[in-house]
């Protein structure tokens, strides 16, 4: 029975048997299936490792961007501040450099054109284009803080009130370029010229010579200029330009208009408080013996320029125009005078530019002055500008002071001579005219005094007051600007004012 039953069983157990073997194999299947159906570790590492380079690549990429921000920022700044520094700098340096205040202008500007320009007429020439530019592109130099503002130097000249007494003398602006930049420069009036009715070339090359010592010229020009026309035709423009600028338009019209006055300015000067003379003189071709010749030189100019100007000046006292200087007499002097006087009188405009007669230092005897003031009041002329520059050669100064060898040689050239030194010759002139002047038998003692003008020697406002005291109107400069620079008519303005405050 236990043998059946174990044969019985047989079945059972193989049966049992692979029902275990399925469930292995079973078992081996889904756990193959389990393993592919989820990442392995290497995949799991793989692709953590991967999250966290990314993460750490876009924790630096936000670093970096953080930083090359904060540098742009720090850029910013720093151009902003380079910026701004320039900005002020500039600006500053803008307002110093064009004030005539500036120590600049005396101390070193000087110093530097005659070592980059050692010849005197290339110094005058490219000076003069050089203000020109300037005064066209609004960047002069120019007057800030004016001792005119004190009121204290106002004087009257012609029925003007001028705003000082100060002026720049003929020479300097020879073709009437820069008038509006040397009165920025702070001048009361303002001298152009001379101009010749022809235009003339003056003397060879060279003509102008620097005395440094002595802070002097010696210049022989023989009175360069380009013709009488060209001057009016400067001066129209620039009356005319005016007239634009201030809306009265830039015709013929406009130009009658600020001619008789509707700008509210002296017709010559264009600048409240201004006045601007033109001088005259003849062709060095025109023979001196034919007075009406020379007569119709000067009214030539006369008639062209008159309405232009607020103040004609006759030059018969240049020492470098062969024969000039003998139409000094009574009886030329009064004929060229007249003609001049006439014509200044029917200048077309509503008022009448004065007339002065400029004359030479070295007619200084009493007979000579005597005659010369006999002329002025013979012919009607309103004052008269004294003086030239001279043919002498003064000693130097300090006294005793030795020039060196080479400027012992420039005092040798032929010319006109100017500078400090003729400051005393121009005081004794000034007090001689006057005298003359007032002591006159044909003086009207009702009419107005005849009008001075100092020119010659003049360098600070002691001087100017000095002269201003010894009867002249106004003191005028020339070759204090070419070594004092362009500061120099402040520096005696200011001198002037502390003077006056004193007393």
């Amino acid at each position: 029975m236990a043998m059946g039953q174990s044969l019985a069983s047989r079945p059972l157990l193989r049966l049992a048997g692979r029902q275990s073997r399925n469930c292995q194999q079973l078992s081996l299947r889904q756990f193959h299936q389990l393993r592919s159906s989820r990442p392995s570790i290497a995949s799991t590492r793989s692709t953590a490792s991967s999250a966290t380079r990314w993460t750490a690549t876009r924790s630096a990429s936000t670093g970096a961007a953080a930083a090359a921000d904060a540098r742009s920022g720090i850029t910013r700044v720093k151009n902003l501040v380079l910026g701004t520094t320039i900005l002020l700098f500039s600006t500053a340096g803008f307002y110093y450099f064009t004030d005539t205040r500036a120590s600049v202008h005396q101390w070193l500007v000087p110093r530097i054109i005659r070592t980059v320009l050692p010849d005197a007429e290339d110094a005058h020439e490219y000076g003069n284009k050089l203000m020109k530019a300037m005064w066209d592109f609004g960047v002069h130099i120019r007057e800030r803080a004016s001792p005119d503002n004190t009121g204290e130097l106002k004087t009257e000249i012609f029925g003007h009130t001028i705003s000082n007494p100060i002026g720049t003398s003929a020479g300097l602006d020879k073709n009437a370029d820069i008038p509006d930049a040397l009165f920025a420069l702070g001048a009361g009036i303002v001298e152009v010229g001379g101009t010749t009715p022809k235009p003339q070339p003056g003397n060879p090359s060279p003509r102008l010579f620097r005395i440094v010592s002595q802070h002097a010229l010696i210049n022989r020009y023989g009175l360069n200029s380009l013709g009488a026309d060209e001057m009016a035709r400067r001066l129209r423009q620039r009356v005319r330009e005016y007239a634009y600028k201030h809306g009265l338009g830039a015709d013929e019209e406009a130009e009658r208009l600020v001619l008789n006055g509707a700008a509210g300015v002296p017709p010559g000067s264009l600048t409240a408080g201004r006045l601007m003379a033109v001088q005259v003189a003849k062709n060095k071709t025109t023979p001196d013996e034919d007075i009406e010749a020379v007569k119709a030189d000067y009214v030539y100019c006369v008639d062209r320029l008159a309405k232009y100007a607020d103040i004609i000046v006759v030059n018969v006292s240049s020492p470098n125009t062969p024969g000039l200087r003998t139409l000094q007499r009574v009886e030329p002097l009064t004929k060229i005078l007249t003609g001049v006087v006439n014509s200044a009188r029917a200048a077309d405009r509503a008022t009448k530019p004065a007339v002065m007669v400029k004359v030479s230092p070295d007619e200084d005897s009493a007979e000579q002055i005597s005659g010369i003031c006999e002329a002025i009041y013979a012919a009607g002329v309103d004052g008269v500008i004294v003086a030239n520059t001279t043919k002498a050669r003064p000693a130097a100064l300090p006294t005793g002071y030795a020039l060196p060898a080479k400027e012992q040689e420039t005092m040798k050239e032929q010319g006109g001579y100017s500078g400090p030194q003729l400051f005393e010759k121009s005081l004794a002139l000034v007090k001689a005219y006057r005298r003359a002047l007032d002591d006159h038998p044909a003086k009207d003692e009702k009419a107005a005094s005849k009008v001075i003008f100092s020119s010659g020697g003049l360098t600070n406002g002691q001087q100017a007051r000095e002269l201003l005291n010894a009867g002249a109107s106004a003191a005028m400069l020339y070759t204090a600007l070419v070594f004092g620079g362009a500061g120099t008519i402040t520096r005696i303005k200011k001198e002037l004012v502390e003077q006056k405050q004193e007393k």
